[in-house]
């Protein structure tokens, strides 16, 4: 994809329009249509269309695997902790009117964590997904 200057060019130009687009389908999802998942998706397309137009490797330098794998574990944690809170608070499990002494900030404020906890995981999640079926057939090259 080197000789494709023109490609390349757009191609970043889109991430960060389709990055920018995930953030704002994150941050209105409570208000209308979108939320966690599909924010998540858009934000693991934009890298996808990254490492499609730069490389695999490339793609491992700006997002490692490490970082995809922590993400999936902690955006399980954060939707798992904001239950919890809800039990501690002496509510029921993911139970948001606890979470603040007004309970409409309190349900504002939970649907907010659990989103953002799901926004986390599914970019982790596809990203993984992404990185084992791009990576598969190189490690057995290698090894021959």
């Amino acid at each position: 994809m080197k000789d494709y200057l023109v490609l390349r060019v757009i191609a970043k130009m889109m991430i960060a329009f389709m990055l920018l687009f995930a953030l704002y389908v994150q941050f209105h999802g409570e208000l209308g249509p979108g939320g966690g998942f599909q924010a998540g998706v858009i934000s693991a397309a934009a890298i996808i269309l990254y490492a499609i137009i730069y490389g695999l490797p490339a793609a491992h330098r700006v997002v490692p695997e490490w970082v995809v794998e922590t993400m999936v574990a902690a955006g399980v944690l954060l939707f798992a902790l904001v239950g919890v809170a809800g039990i501690v608070l002496g509510g029921n499990y993911l139970d948001y009117f606890v979470l603040d002494p007004n309970p409409v900030h309190g349900q504002e404020r939970g649907i907010f964590w659990v989103e953002a906890g799901v926004f986390i995981t599914v970019s982790g999640v596809m990203l993984k997904i992404f990185y084992l079926f791009a990576g598969r057939g190189r490690d057995e090259e290698s090894e021959s």
